[in-house]
This record gives C-alpha cells, structure tokens and sequence, in this order.
C-alpha cells in the first residue's frame, strides 16, 4: 500500500487491490462496530450481518483514503447507513430520518474512537448490574422481547402506567450511570 511522503497517510485507491491482510485487518477492526451501528438503527440480526457484509464489498470495490482507524471507523458508518436506508427503501420498509439521525448523532456522542463499543457495552453491563432484578428484567423484555407496556405490566403484575415509570427511572438511572463511567 503506498503511503504519503509524511507516511502518516495510507492511499489503498492508488492500490488496484488491497492485499488480504491489509482488508482482513480493515475488517477486524471495524465489522463489530459497523454490525452493532446497523442494529442501532434498527435492523435485525441476519439484515446486520449482510448489510455489514455489503458495507465491507462496497468498499472493497471502491477504497477509500485510509487517515486513521478512527476516520476510516467513519467513513465505514456512512457507507453502511447508506446500505440501511437502500435496503430499507428495496424492502418498502418504513425510514424515519430523524430518529435515524438521532441514533447516528447519539452513537458518534457515546462510542467516537471506540469504534467496536466495547467500552460502552462494558459500562452498560455494570450499570445493569446496578438495576433490581424487576428493572432489569422489564428493560429486557421491552428492549429484547420487544413486549409492548401492557404485556410487560402483566408479567410483573403491575400496571401498564407502573410498568412505564419503573423503565423510565430505569432508563435514567442507567444513562446516569454510564455517562459517569465514560467522562
């Protein structure tokens, strides 16, 4: 891969094929990352895994500058959001930009350098820690289970209007937590 005469730049478009261990490196670095953005903004599993794949072809067949690990981790995002909203569009799925570009704006916020999450993931599992069983379990099966209020209400035997104060003081005592964890 050539670099500039600073040597601080890597150029892979001068290049007609990154070498395998420069794009299986690229890859290790960032598919976590680009995987767990794409189900921030609302995919599911298997369409992360391929609109991850496709994010990673993409730039096969057109590099890009490599500046750093960090800007290369944003130029990844973008093309992989790009993905989402075609894919989306293919599939007549609904796209609500803004709240897309609040997830974009919040991840940016929480994960920068960490292009994989790991610090954040880390805090978020200490802070849940910190939560009663009850919370914890009403955050899962709202966030995992996907449960709508009143089914999570009956299964804590509380009702609908308990179930959305217990995970809204959840919720906070959680951002609270995390955001103390990572400044």
């Amino acid at each position: 891969m050539g670099t500039s005469p600073n040597n601080t730049r890597l150029n892979v478009s001068n290049v007609k094929a990154p070498s395998k261990i420069e794009v299986a490196q690229l890859i290790e670095d960032h598919q976590a990352g680009i995987w767990r953005y794409l189900r921030a903004l609302g995919s599911e599993s298997n369409e992360a895994e391929d609109l991850t794949q496709e994010t990673f072809l993409a730039v096969l067949r057109k590099p890009f500058d490599y500046y750093s690990k960090a800007a290369a981790a944003s130029y990844l995002r973008k093309v992989a959001y790009h993905r989402f909203i075609s894919a989306r569009r293919r599939t007549g799925k609904e796209i609500v930009t803004g709240q897309l570009e609040q997830v974009d704006q919040t991840w940016s916020k929480w994960i920068g350098q960490d292009d994989a999450g790991g610090e954040v993931l880390e805090a978020l599992s200490t802070c849940l820690g910190q939560l009663t069983k009850r919370a914890r379990w009403a955050l899962e099966m709202r966030f995992r289970d996907k449960l709508p209020r009143i089914e999570i209400a009956k299964h804590l035997s509380i009702t609908e209007h308990g179930a959305k104060n217990l995970m809204q003081r959840a919720k906070k005592k959680l951002k609270t937590c995390i955001e103390a964890k990572l400044t």
